[in-house]
């Protein structure tokens, strides 16, 4: 994935996810600029495709655009702004690695303090730490606020479908 600017953000699917986007969009609308959401992906994370039967494996394309289309799902249901000049990726590959790839082309990348993995009570996420430290871009990482409870992020993630 190649960008020309604009602010690149990491999506997962959690919570802390989701501010991080809100938070981006803002200042993407404010700043007139393109917002890139980005959620990467493996074969253990992606949903299961509608062409997936018992016995077939469907294409890794079947498995991306299953991706891209929860994605997409996830995004128009934090209700952004409808002026945001909003673009969704999805990259096969590790979130660190991706995410730091794709900052090259980045203004800015924007990542929740945590997000959907890692351990009960983390308060900085493996991802965000990555990124801290390897993206060729400004990083913005949006904290996860003090009234969010890691039980419940757990919670949350067994609720999505699947």
């Amino acid at each position: 994935m190649e960008l020309d600017g604009g602010l690149l953000v990491g999506h997962d699917g959690s919570r802390p996810a989701g501010e991080a986007v809100r938070w981006a969009a803002k200042m993407a609308t404010r700043l007139g600029c393109p917002l890139h959401v980005v959620r990467t992906w493996s074969l253990s994370s992606a949903p299961r495709p509608a062409s997936a039967r018992g016995g077939y494996v469907p294409p890794m394309t079947d498995f991306e655009a299953a991706v891209l289309e929860r994605l997409e799902h996830d995004i128009a249901a934090l209700g952004l702004p409808i002026d945001v000049d909003l673009h969704c990726h999805v990259l096969h590959g590790s979130s660190g690695r991706r995410l730091t790839e794709a900052s090259e082309g980045a203004d800015m990348l924007v990542v929740g303090s945590r997000g959907a993995g890692g351990f009960r009570g983390l308060r900085f996420g493996s991802t965000a730490d990555q990124v801290v430290r390897h993206a060729v871009c400004p990083v913005v990482v949006v904290p996860v606020d003090g009234s969010d409870d890691p039980a419940d992020l757990d919670a949350q993630l067994r609720a999505q479908p699947q």
